[in-house]
């Protein structure tokens, strides 16, 4: 089903066990920090067209994300592709891909989580693709 985008990617969040999302030691250079980055992949699609159109988006971006992760973030349009468990069939659909370096607050987890409830509420969704990974990261 095409609200079920993404579910190919699975939902993966890496945590430590005590505190939620944390930086793990990485070996960083220069002026490097290590740092979690967040990445969520929205798909667009509801029913058989785009249902989450542009200016949707925007507002959705405006209301939900940026008030939790006020310091910037990069977007990027994308196509997200899976294989459609009930026909077998490749599926496409455009999509939304965030990036965010999170701040390194106790309660970063939890805006994540948050974030990807209301895009599942508000546009119908079965599914938010979510990677948290550690990098290296210097601005």
């Amino acid at each position: 089903m095409r609200i079920a985008c993404l579910a190919a990617l699975s939902l993966i969040v890496l945590t430590a066990p005590e505190t939620g999302i944390s930086a793990q030691t990485l070996s960083c250079h220069g002026t490097q920090q290590p740092r979690q980055v967040a990445e969520l992949m929205f798909g667009r699609g509801i029913g058989n067209g785009v249902g989450v159109s542009e200016s949707a988006w925007t507002r959705f971006l405006t209301q939900v994300i940026t008030p939790r992760f006020p310091d910037g973030l990069t977007v990027t349009d994308t196509i997200g592709q899976w294989r459609d468990h009930d026909s077998g069939a490749i599926a496409r659909e455009p999509s939304k891909h965030v990036e965010i370096v999170l701040p390194g607050n106790a309660d970063d987890e939890m805006r994540l989580d948050a974030i990807v409830a209301a895009y599942k509420r508000r546009f119908r969704q079965h599914s938010v693709g979510v990677i948290v990974r550690d990098a290296c990261v210097a601005f």
